[in-house]
């Protein structure tokens, strides 16, 4: 629900998740707390899918699309913390995404062969991530089929961001 709608209301967000409004405020005192808890559960759950896409093993190349295989079915959370800079604003810097596993994996790349040595790590990073967003909010809104979000992103990280 705040993937698609930032602005929704409590009584939107219990609609949405077919639970009473008192059983959210039961939770969350109120829809601030409830954002912030829900930024903190995107971020682990998307840590810990960094975390076991096992990044280090094989070619930079299948490393990276099952990173990609791994975060398309978690993209109403990717839109959520990563759509909005406003989301992680108030998030202390430890409790922030861990990009180190994609970042390295990103430089192993570079290392051979595979992405532009010319952009850094961070800003082929933040490509993906964008891309991510853009794809999964449109399979949100049914612009495109959820299953052609791996293979379509995959497809123009991989073109946009080759070496040579």
């Amino acid at each position: 629900m705040l993937a698609r709608d930032r602005t929704a209301t409590l009584p939107e967000i219990a609609a949405a998740a077919q639970v009473a409004r008192s059983t959210l405020h039961r939770y969350f005192a109120d829809r601030e707390r409830l954002i912030y808890e829900t930024t903190l559960d995107s971020i682990r759950i998307i840590s810990d899918i960094l975390a076991t896409a096992a990044t280090a093993e094989g070619s930079a190349v299948e490393a990276m699309r099952r990173v990609i295989t791994a975060l398309a079915p978690e993209g109403d959370r990717i839109v959520f913390l990563f759509a909005d800079p406003a989301v992680l604003r108030d998030i202390p810097a430890e409790r922030l995404p861990n990009s180190a596993p994609i970042l390295e994996l990103i430089a192993r790349g570079q290392r051979e062969g595979t992405y532009d040595p010319d952009l850094t790590p961070e800003w082929i990073r933040i490509a993906l991530f964008g891309l991510m967003v853009k794809a999964c909010s449109e399979a949100a809104h049914g612009n495109i089929a959820r299953h052609s979000i791996v293979p379509t992103l995959t497809r123009i990280f991989e073109r946009g961001v080759a070496a040579g």
